[in-house]
């Protein structure tokens, strides 16, 4: 299976083979911000004017088929907290209105979910079965901390799910042509996954590269999940298309990551 490009209009967007309801790894691309955060920008905390946000959000929403007022976010924290949310929990637009957590589950049809990245990965979930989904944000150090891993047992606890029955796709993020760390990365990879994470730190000189969206995918096959399509976007590479915090710094927007649960087949 494979991650493809999907245009409506001027949005451009991500879909998983995979993943069978609807959702999507947005771009900075379609949407109405001006500036340096020309033009998909979806945070309200990167200084865009909030008409403009909410405004890509109707895009976003006629596009994937979501209502606005059942969609709820994450207050991101580099965490490993995953959060049982209905479309009860909307408090608007702004994330920091939410509780923190770096992952959300659900099981109620019609709720969206969204996770906001800038180079670090988002992960998407869909049980084919119980119809549950999630969203997940791993920087690295919520993928040391097996935030993947804790968002599938999550969904076994809460739903029933059987890791058999979830699809996985991580999306666009900083690829290991670009994510370039100090020892203390890798360190705490090892320290989280043992020697299996070895295939995918590549020492560069005093340095070292890592392939996140490649230990993310073992954290997700640790939990039992065997179906995950990939990206090979680099967010840094392309950084025309996405934003890139390691390229535009602070004067950068936010992209992200939604899925809309649908009815299970049970």
């Amino acid at each position: 299976m494979a991650i493809n490009t999907t245009k409506i209009g001027q949005i451009e967007y991500l879909t998983a083979e995979g993943i069978a309801v609807s959702h999507g790894f947005t771009t900075r691309l379609g949407g109405v911000s001006t500036g340096t955060l020309e033009s998909m920008n979806i945070s309200y905390h990167r200084g865009d004017a909030p008409e403009n946000v909410e405004k890509n959000y109707r895009l976003l929403a006629d596009a994937l088929q979501f209502s606005v007022k059942d969609l709820v976010m994450s207050h991101q924290i580099h965490s490993d907290l995953v959060r049982v949310v209905t479309k009860a929990d909307h408090l608007g637009l702004d994330h920091h209105l939410y509780p923190a957590c770096d992952a959300l589950i659900t099981k109620d049809p019609g709720t969206a979910l969204v996770i906001f990245t800038a180079d670090c990965t988002p992960i998407l979930l869909w049980d084919e079965k119980t119809g549950a989904v999630g969203a997940i944000h791993a920087g690295w150090r919520g993928t040391a901390a097996n935030i993947a891993g804790k968002t599938v047992e999550k969904m076994v606890a809460e739903f029933g799910c059987d890791p058999a029955n979830i699809r996985a796709a991580i999306g666009p993020n900083i690829g290991a042509c670009c994510f370039e760390v100090g020892g203390e990365v890798p360190e705490a990879m090892g320290a989280a996954f043992g020697p299996a994470v070895e295939e995918w730190i590549f020492p560069k000189g005093e340095k070292f590269h890592m392939d996140l969206k490649q230990v993310n995918a073992l954290a997700l096959k640790n939990a039992g999940v065997t179906q995950i399509d990939i990206s090979t976007q680099c967010t840094m590479c392309q950084h025309h298309r996405f934003w890139s915090h390691r390229v535009h710094g602070t004067s950068r927007g936010s992209q992200g990551a939604i899925i809309v649960c649908g009815e299970g087949m049970l």
